[in-house]
């Protein structure tokens, strides 16, 4: 048997919410009409860090679309936070 050549899908670490404070988000979210700002964390990012509308249709097509990987994520939030912030500064118009 041969090894895949695409890694296991990764899932979300636990308590993590990196991705729903780092990256602005410019579509409406329940709460947040206007969107997010970078570094600003989501209105419907729970105190325990998991998405109160995960798997909700009013969840920004955004939030759908970014998926986690290694890359991404790291080993840690701090590392996550550190990631997209510099993804969203070198994304910056």
């Amino acid at each position: 048997m041969t090894a895949s050549l695409f890694p296991a899908t990764l899932h979300c670490r636990d308590h993590c919410g990196a991705c729903c404070t780092a990256p602005s988000i410019t579509s409406p979210i329940p709460g947040m009409p206007n969107g997010k700002p970078a570094g600003v964390r989501c209105i419907q990012l729970a105190e325990d860090n998991r998405c109160l509308i995960f798997g909700q249709p009013e969840r920004p097509a955004f939030c759908g679309g970014l998926q986690p990987s290694a890359e991404m994520c790291g080993d840690s939030r701090e590392y996550a936070i550190h990631w997209l912030d510099a993804l969203e500064r070198a994304t910056a118009p």
